[in-house]
């Protein structure tokens, strides 16, 4: 096999070492050699490797994705100028019987040189910041839920139906109710005095709902439970500052922008706060899902030469599996959790809205296979529209909720004839003119 690569480097990467083999021409110039070393996972044993790369000659380097373990090893190198790829270790699993970390680095080592390695998508030291924000966040909100919940299970034990009343239990007036309870007031009349605004005009509603049996326990675990969740909620104002702040200190280069002339400018620089503002524009995608899909993909998209490509690394399109001329599963294939969570999410908003492309295709798609398969279709579309705008450098146009009507109005036409022919009636049709 040819050796595309002249001097280069595997390493196995563990928590308390890593095993690197360094690849090059043997001395002479005949045949190939090997060298293999063991360096513990600190950063001056790193920092020692990487000056025995360099002094090597070493050009590129692999290492397998295992767990966190890799990014120190990775930010040591990228600070070196090594042209560095990440892969999956499933992909390149050595022999069963023949496991260990020297064989694993020399087998990586080997993959390397004849150019048989492809690296996983990285992205730049702003986006890993912004993916770090993003995520945090997301578990803090996971974890504000369900203090709530646990707020009305508590009230629930005690025979409070605040809930179903009040559509917002830590409102401005549930929370003064709940204060009140836990400094000690239990008559109903008093509590439902300090409803505000229109909850005012369920006060009897109120005093009947705020009668129950709630004890200095249930005061307790309520006031345990207020006092975390304003924790949160200040945790996660604090990160949503520090979003704001990294979208309107970093920019991006976009490849090609398309102009009204028809002619494209070559890299034109944006700062990320404008292709979030891009995104924000699409139906369902608000400023949060903006900056998570922007946190997970990158503003950059010459990493993915078409939107096709973008689709299948997040995992959101149909899987290709033909053996023998039979197609097989097409369900779709792993990706990005973190990515799949927020399109799905925009999906399902976007259906709820009215008048809109990828409404009308939600509605259209769940008649015949579901909504959950089409949730994922309407995630699959919205994910290529991300695509585009960031490519592009453009506002989202929305087709309109009668699109596919417009596209192919005599199937719509034959489809309502059939309906009513179906319920009994005879129909003829007269053309406006």
């Amino acid at each position: 096999m040819d050796v595309l690569i002249e001097c280069c480097a595997g390493i196995d990467i563990g928590k308390d070492e890593v095993v690197a083999c360094v690849r090059g021409p043997a001395v002479g110039g005949r045949g190939r050699r090997k060298q293999t070393r063991t360096f513990t996972s600190f950063t001056a044993s790193l920092e020692a490797m990487a000056d025995w790369f360099t002094a090597e000659g070493v050009t590129e380097i692999v290492m397998e994705a295992t767990g966190s373990y890799w990014k120190p090893v990775w930010y040591v190198l990228e600070d070196r100028g090594f042209e560095l790829k990440l892969v999956n270790a499933h992909h390149v699993k050595i022999l069963p019987g023949r496991k260990s970390d020297v064989l694993d680095a020399e087998w990586l080592a080997e993959l390397l040189e004849h150019g048989l390695l492809r690296g996983s998508f990285v992205p730049p030291a702003p986006i890993r910041e912004l993916r770090d924000l993003t995520r945090y966040r997301k578990r803090l909100i996971q974890a504000h839920t369900s203090e709530c919940q646990r707020i009305q299970k508590t009230l629930e034990d005690a025979g409070i139906k605040l809930d179903s009343v009040a559509s917002d239990v830590l409102g401005v007036s549930g929370r003064a109710m709940l204060a009140a309870l836990i400094a000690g007031e239990r008559d109903p009349e008093v509590l439902a005095q300090l409803a505000k605004g229109v909850l005012r005009r369920k006060i009897p509603e109120l005093r009947q709902a705020l009668r129950g049996r709630f004890t200095d326990h249930h005061a307790l675990l309520i006031g345990l439970s207020l006092d975390h969740t304003a924790h949160l909620e200040a945790a996660i104002a604090r990160l949503d500052g520090r979003v704001d702040e990294v979208f309107a200190t970093h920019t991006t280069t976009i490849a090609s922008t398309s102009q009204p002339s028809g002619e494209h400018t070559e890299g034109t620089v944006v700062p990320f706060a404008r292709a979030r503002d891009r995104l924000d524009t699409i139906t369902g995608v608000g400023k949060r899902a903006a900056e998570t899909i922007i946190a997970e993909i990158g503003t950059d998209m010459s990493r993915f030469p078409t939107a096709a490509h973008l689709a299948s690394w997040a995992g959101v399109c149909p899987g290709n599996n033909i053996t023998g001329g039979k197609r097989g599963s097409g369900k779709t294939t792993k990706g990005s959790v973190w990515l799949i969570d927020i399109l799905t999410q925009c999906a399902w908003a976007a259906a709820r809205t009215r008048d809109t492309y990828l409404s009308a295709q939600f509605w259209r798609l769940a008649r015949r296979i579901g909504k959950k398969k089409a949730a994922v279709a309407v995630a699959h579309s919205i994910l290529v529209i991300c695509w585009h705008l960031l490519t592009e450098d453009c506002d989202y146009d929305d087709l309109g909720g009668d699109y596919f009507t417009r596209r192919n109005t005599d199937r719509q036409r034959d489809r309502l004839i059939t309906q009513l022919t179906g319920l009994g009636y005879y129909v003829t049709l007269d053309k406006i003119a």
